[in-house]
């Protein structure tokens, strides 16, 4: 059984279906994702009961996620490296597993000290996964079918509430400890089903299509553009600047610039409010941990999920039809979400809170499909990798410190909604920004086009 999952359907690679490999791969990894969501969030509905359990101050909590984005970061380009060199289902696989001890780790610690680490070491092992997941999937895949297969294990990324649910209810039902002591059994057969997928070999599929093995009558007329230049290029392949010279030239696009400082500014935000979202539901309304974890994890799924698919449409809707049509869809979103947010904030009823802040997130979660697609309209083929790790560069950055801004506002202020409230300005200057790029949106992409007409 082992390494069999995940071969090929009809003994050999047909280049030529959609899923060579069946769709097995896919449900393993978008399990694999949805598994490390639920365990990265059991914190934000189990934290009430731990600080009531050791009495550490919010400047201690909202420490937590800062350090361990932090040890994420430090562990990143390493796990690129390993993950283009080993076996990428045995480094998840390892890394699944290590995610199962940490969790049994924050279940049993017997103080902060060991609880904190914990927390970062499984943040750090969550990152390691990421590259290796990303390369199964292009060989596992086509071009034709890889959006489908990227977009599914991406949605899982929206899917963290039902860990925030989770945690609040075990906490209130039986004790915090229960929620991280449940989540070891999933994380321990995770593993065990990513060590019985079979590894592809790193690009044989992409090969396969580019010498012609794929009839371009099955794929999609881009797929079959795209074999015929890879074949080409492939005899004589385009020499790239050296690191530092493309990552100016990357920087030197007016538009990708004001999109990444403006999902930074966002993400800071967001990341900070939703983090202390069920704490303030505790402290302020006076309502349950259970309850409190239920509702912020109801606001960030149905919130995110829902409006992702309308900004989809809308995108597609304004894209060409008005001036940066994405960004004026995204934009909008974000200033307008930033803003009833504020709004949320300030209800003394959990219901009016909820439903605003429901409405906050639908709005805001327009801008998830757009300004991606924004970045690709605007940086040059050869230069997208990079622009596209500026981004998470700077999305990364802006997450690791939001809720340490609040924990430490909320000491010093002793409020802990003026520290939330803190945050609402970044987030509304984000979407601001956003929407000024549209006054280089149609130059940058207009470039790119010229770029690629001549070869």
């Amino acid at each position: 059984m082992v390494g069999t999952l995940g071969s090929p359907r009809t003994g050999t690679i047909d280049a030529r279906s959609r899923a060579p490999f069946g769709w097995a791969p896919l449900v393993v990894l978008f399990i694999v994702g949805f598994v490390d969501r639920i365990e990265h969030n059991l914190l934000i509905g189990v934290l009430p009961a731990v600080q009531r359990e050791w009495g550490f101050s919010d400047t201690a909590a909202g420490s937590i996620p800062t350090a361990a984005a932090l040890a994420a970061a430090v562990v990143a380009l390493p796990a690129g490296y390993l993950a283009d060199r080993l076996s990428r289902t045995r480094i998840i696989a390892v890394v699944v597993l290590v995610w199962a001890i940490a969790t049994l780790g924050s279940g049993l610690a017997t103080g902060f000290v060991m609880f904190y680490l914990m927390r970062v070491l499984l943040a750090a092992a969550e990152n390691i996964d990421n590259p290796a997941s990303g390369s199964l999937l292009a060989d596992y895949y086509p071009p034709v079918s890889r959006a489908k297969a990227y977009g599914l294990t991406r949605v899982t990324m929206h899917l963290g509430g039902v860990g925030t649910l989770l945690g609040g209810v075990l906490a209130e039902a039986f004790s915090w400890r229960t929620a991280f002591l449940v989540m070891v059994v999933p994380g321990v057969l995770t593993a065990l089903l990513v060590w019985l997928l079979r590894e592809p070999r790193r690009g044989e599929l992409d090969r396969l299509v580019a010498a012609g093995d794929a009839s371009p009558a099955s794929l999609a007329p881009a797929y079959a553009a795209s074999a015929t230049s890879t074949s080409t290029a492939s005899a004589a392949p385009l020499a790239k600047p050296p690191f530092w010279r493309q990552f100016r030239q990357v920087l030197a696009i007016p538009t990708l610039v004001f999109v990444c400082a403006g999902l930074s500014l966002l993400t800071l935000g967001l990341a900070g409010i939703f983090y202390w979202l069920p704490t303030f539901m505790v402290r302020t309304l006076g309502i349950g941990t259970a309850a409190a974890g239920s509702l912020s994890g109801l606001i960030t799924v149905a919130g995110t999920l829902t409006d992702t698919l309308v900004g989809s449409w809308l995108g597609r809707k304004w894209h060409g039809t008005r001036k940066g049509g994405r960004l004026l869809a995204g934009g909008s979103g974000i200033t307008a979400g930033s803003l009833v947010l504020a709004g949320a904030l300030s209800m003394e009823s959990i219901g009016a809170m909820t439903v605003l802040a429901l409405l906050a997130s639908s709005l805001m979660a327009i801008a998830i499909p757009n300004m991606t697609a924004c970045l690709a309209d605007v940086v040059p083929a050869a230069g997208r990798g990079l622009g596209f790790a500026v981004l998470q560069l700077l999305i990364t950055g802006g997450g690791a410190f939001g809720s340490l801004v609040v924990g430490i506002a909320s000491d010093r202020l002793g409020s802990l909604l003026a520290g939330m409230y803190i945050l609402v300005i970044p987030m509304v200057a984000g979407g601001l920004l956003t929407l000024r790029a549209r006054t280089s949106f149609e130059r940058d992409r207009r470039k790119v086009m010229e770029e690629a007409a001549r070869g």
